[in-house]
């Protein structure tokens, strides 16, 4: 076992039930097996989505999607297609699904409290017709993210109430922290490149290579 920096560390899931105890009946039967009408009207509604993933030596990744409400496509009650956009080709969750395909999904909806997750097995897709569905802005994706649904439900309000997520008078003034240009000199530490330089790269990406 990896050496913990932590102490006493629960181990067993009866360590843990006994600690946490048992969902109640509502939280296991809202567990479905497909995506109902409801579950399909929250997607259709969701401009925002976070994907889990791993890989074959169990290195997870969390990586963020997003685009107009309606961007991912329900084919049926068991299939969702996610275009996949431009991004920074690092590839994360695409070289995962490919040697794992498991994913996790939580979609969100902007001022509802409320999120959904679906979790399944993806695969990523190249089938023109498929992806001519896809077409933001006048530009089709090279790939999309087909995922085979093998269980959903809808996720309570709790953690999204505690944050204050929607609540505009607790959001931080983003002048708190750094920009994402000074963040990325400071860890990069490239030679002869300003923060402006950075920023002006930055800006240009999302001018020009979001779709």
């Amino acid at each position: 076992m990896i050496q913990s920096k932590f102490q006493d560390i629960v181990m067993s899931e009866e360590e843990l039930r006994e600690l946490i105890g048992f969902p109640g009946e509502l939280a296991v039967r809202k567990q479905l097996a497909s995506l109902d009408d409801h579950c399909q009207n929250f997607i259709a509604r969701s401009p925002f989505l976070l994907i889990g993933s791993v890989d074959a030596a169990g290195v997870c990744d969390v990586s963020p999607r997003g685009d107009a409400a309606g961007f991912v496509l329900v084919l049926d009650e068991k299939t969702l297609v996610i275009p996949e956009r431009p991004g920074n080709r690092r590839l994360d969750t695409l070289r995962n699904i490919l040697q794992t395909s498991a994913v996790g999904l939580l979609f969100i909806i902007p001022g509802v409290e409320e999120t959904l997750r679906v979790n399944g097995h993806a695969c990523l897709a190249r089938d023109t017709t498929l992806l001519e569905r896809t077409v933001a802005r006048g530009k089709q994706p090279l790939i999309a993210i087909g995922v085979e649904v093998d269980e959903c439900f809808l996720h309570c309000a709790k953690s999204l109430k505690r944050s204050k997520l929607w609540d505009t008078t607790s959001w931080p003034e983003r002048t708190a922290y750094p920009s994402l240009a000074q963040m990325l000199l400071d860890q990069v530490r490239p030679a002869n490149q300003t923060v402006k330089d950075f920023e002006a790269y930055i800006e240009e990406s999302y001018r020009k290579r979001l779709y």
